[in-house]
């Protein structure tokens, strides 16, 4: 059983300049810390050449869905051969001119199962417990293809 609270630990280490990019990095309860490189995107005047904190949202939005999706595939006994994902995120202005994350969209495929109509339910059911996208206001939508073992 999961006992609660848990503590993510990040880190960041920067030196001035939005022209340079910084490293971070997480620190995995066994092994050593992971670092990426993360700068600011070409897209708000920044180098590139690393992972944006954008980009770390979409990630963390499209990854908690996929391990949510797991967690409750497996506990359901269902299998499956692939699961497909990939996440749209779009950055806006809100009604008072503050940039934000307004919307992020999940495309999925999911083959090799036995039950489509069962998988879809799962998925739907996915959609409603992560964690990480219940804990944002961003506009969250999904599609997603269910393929059947006979499938091509």
């Amino acid at each position: 059983m999961i006992q609660y609270p848990l503590t993510f630990k990040v880190s960041s280490l920067a030196t001035g300049h939005t022209s340079t990019a910084w490293k971070s990095c997480y620190y995995p309860t066994t092994g050593e810390a992971q670092w990426a490189a993360v700068a600011i995107p070409p897209e708000f005047d920044g180098p590139g050449g690393g992972y944006s904190p954008e980009d770390f949202y979409a990630l963390a939005l499209l990854n908690c869905f996929v391990a949510t999706f797991k967690v409750i595939a497996e506990k359901s006994k269902l299998d499956f051969k692939d699961f497909n994902c990939e996440g749209r995120l779009t950055v806006d202005r809100d009604e008072k001119g503050a940039p934000w994350m307004s919307a992020f969209k999940i495309n999925g495929t999911l083959t090799g199962v036995v039950d489509a109509e069962r998988a879809r339910r799962i998925l739907e059911k996915t959609s409603q417990s992560c964690m990480v996208l219940n804990s944002v206001k961003t506009v969250k939508t999904f599609e997603w293809t269910v393929e059947g073992v006979n499938s091509k």
